[in-house]
């Protein structure tokens, strides 16, 4: 950092802000005022990856995306004892855009850039599709500041080896990342961390052991389009340790002190890196034969060509494969889904769509009990509607189980008996309509009351149906699946009764046959033929890539994975919005590549 002379300990900020997609100028207002309040205690304050703007912007990148001059003017003037300042943006450039991440040392009137990164890798896998809409980079360097010599890098950047290798070579002995890496996997461990910050904790001291050097890992935080970033940014100290945390779901600052003495310690002790110097030469040569093998040679160029899809290799490797155990592949850490959850309502509803309010179709069944009791304890009783809605052939359980949770949450509540508008049009028109269309109706007419009461509301539905409905297809096309935030539909139904044993949800709700009540005495695995505990295994492992047959040779019954695979092939188009014919090279969700809303 400075000198062997001038070592003193450094305060680093880990800056967690929750942005408002594509709104600059508030977001760029609240990072001026956590940097105003936290500039007498920091000498280092790191945000995360796009934090101007949030990250899942597709084709509206272009739209947010500042030069390095015009990112300096709306910052403005630094404040008074003002730290020097990391901060994530998509940057308008010639050669751009891209996903950029800047370095800045305060002037008196003005910002002063020191170094900027643009990012080398370029994710195009699972949710991301990056590289369709920014550039890579082409650089990679340290550089110095008036804390010593910096590295910096941008999410996947860290995930390879030889980025963080070849700034801890160039004298880097602090490497900043900054992240928008969305939540998934929320298996039950004891840590507290959904998977993705798991792999971070493995990654973040590697880099820092193996190097001897500071890491700084700067997350994102908030949600987009129903993509939750949990924040959760660590600080890695050069023996390994994890020396600071910032809190999940939560905005603020935390502060860390550095101690840089603690580089020369570790570096004596263990001095991997100048191991790694002294066997360059070698290194360099076998690494230049990879990038230019002899030309005599062709074989490495058709190895290289001859790479396998990644379709077909996963196929091979299952042909002989036997599936895990399954039996705790449900099992998930319930404290943290719901503080996740809770937290995404909130977000969701106040943050993102400026709504205060909630009205939910309360059934008396534990999907919507559990997403009222989420709504809940993000929103408070007050502001939670919950609508009953019965039919004539609703059941007098349904009404009792839902008014038990009315009453244990203290939502507030409303009845509108649908029976006479369905009875009017079945009796004016369809007199013969089967009970499937009948229930199918009901469905749909609720759909239509909701929608009506939250507008007189000035509220937002909230959806409660979960994933094996949803991957199996059964519910009623656009009713049941129309609210436009929904908290458990991620969630297998056999883990969404864990999740209402947790949050409290009476057991009478949770321990009885599961049942749309749209026809008398038939619950669901009447019509599916399956039970939710048969089923939900068979949709894990055809999630997870093994085919019907792997399923049949690993012990699940031919039947049930027939019945699931066959409603899981032939349901796709419940899944998605209406076919639309392309006709132009400006086709909506084709080409015309808007950011997502939310």
């Amino acid at each position: 950092m400075t000198g062997p002379k001038e070592r003193k300990q450094m305060k680093v900020g880990l800056a967690q802000v929750k942005p408002i997609k594509a709104d600059l100028s508030t977001n760029i207002a609240r990072i001026k005022m956590m940097i105003a309040e936290s500039a007498d205690d920091l000498d280092l304050m790191v945000f995360s990856e796009t934090n101007l703007s949030g990250y899942f912007l597709e084709g509206g990148v272009s739209e947010v995306a500042l030069t390095v001059d015009t990112l300096i003017a709306s910052l403005g003037r630094p404040p008074e004892n003002c730290p020097d300042i990391v901060l994530g943006f998509y940057e308008d450039h010639l050669d751009g855009p891209f996903n950029s991440v800047a370095y800045f040392e305060p002037g008196l009137e003005h910002f002063n850039l020191k170094h900027v990164h643009r990012k080398l890798f370029l994710p195009t896998y699972g949710v991301f599709d990056e590289a369709r809409f920014v550039r890579p980079g082409k650089e990679l360097s340290s550089f110095p500041t008036k804390h010593g010599m910096m590295g910096l890098l941008v999410c996947e950047d860290m995930w390879h080896s030889l980025p963080p290798t070849i700034l801890a070579l160039q004298g880097a002995e602090l490497i900043i990342g900054v992240s928008a890496s969305p939540a998934r996997d929320f298996k039950k461990d004891g840590r507290g961390l959904p998977g993705n910050l798991k792999r971070w904790d493995t990654l973040t001291p590697s880099i820092a052991i193996e190097h001897g050097v500071f890491v700084v890992v700067s997350q994102l935080v908030g949600s987009e389009a129903g993509k939750i970033f949990p924040g959760g940014s660590i600080v890695s100290s050069p023996d390994g340790s994890i020396i600071g945390r910032s809190p999940l779901m939560e905005e603020g600052v935390t502060s860390v002190t550095i101690d840089t003495e603690d580089i020369y310690r570790v570096r004596a002790k263990t001095p991997l890196l100048s191991d790694l110097q002294g066997t360059l030469p070698v290194l360099c040569k076998a690494l230049m034969e990879v990038i230019e093998p002899d030309s005599q040679d062709e074989s490495w160029m058709e190895d290289h060509h001859r790479s396998l899809p990644r379709s077909s290799a996963t196929k091979r490797q299952h042909e002989t494969s036997v599936i895990p155990d399954t039996e705790h592949i449900f099992d998930l850490d319930l404290e943290l889904v719901e503080k996740v959850l809770v937290e995404f309502v909130r977000d969701e509803f106040n943050r993102n769509r400026g709504f205060d309010k909630a009205v939910i179709g309360l059934s008396g069944g534990v999907d919507s009990s559990v997403a009222l009791y989420l709504a809940v304890s993000a929103l408070g009783p007050e502001n939670v509607i919950g609508i009953k809605m019965p039919y004539a052939t609703s059941s007098t359980e349904s009404i009792e189980h839902a008014d038990l949770v009315l009453k244990a949450t203290m939502a507030q509540e409303k009845m509108v008996d649908v029976s006479r508008p369905i009875d009017s049009y079945i009796q004016e028109y369809e007199e013969d309509l089967s009970p499937l269309r009948r229930g199918n109706l009901a469905a749909r007419f609720r759909s239509l009351v909701l929608f009506d009461q939250s507008a007189k509301e000035n509220a937002l539905p909230l959806g409660t149906g979960n994933k094996s409905e949803r991957l199996l297809g059964y519910y009623t096309w656009h009713a049941d699946d129309s609210p436009p935030i929904n908290p458990i539909g991620d969630l297998y139904k056999t883990q969404v009764w864990e999740l209402a044993r947790h949050l409290g949800v009476p057991s009478v709700i949770v321990d009885k046959p599961a049942s749309a009540d749209l026809v008398t005495g038939v619950n669901d695995e009447d019509e599916l033929g399956i039970s939710y505990e048969q089923a939900d295994p068979i949709l894990y492992w055809l999630l997870e890539g093994y085919s019907p047959e792997e399923l049949k040779r690993n012990g699940f019954s031919d039947t049930n994975v027939d019945l699931v695979w066959k409603r899981l092939s032939q349901t796709h188009w419940k899944r998605e919005l209406p076919t639309v014919a392309m006709m132009s090279s400006t086709a909506i969700g084709e080409f015309y590549l808007r950011p997502k809303d939310f």
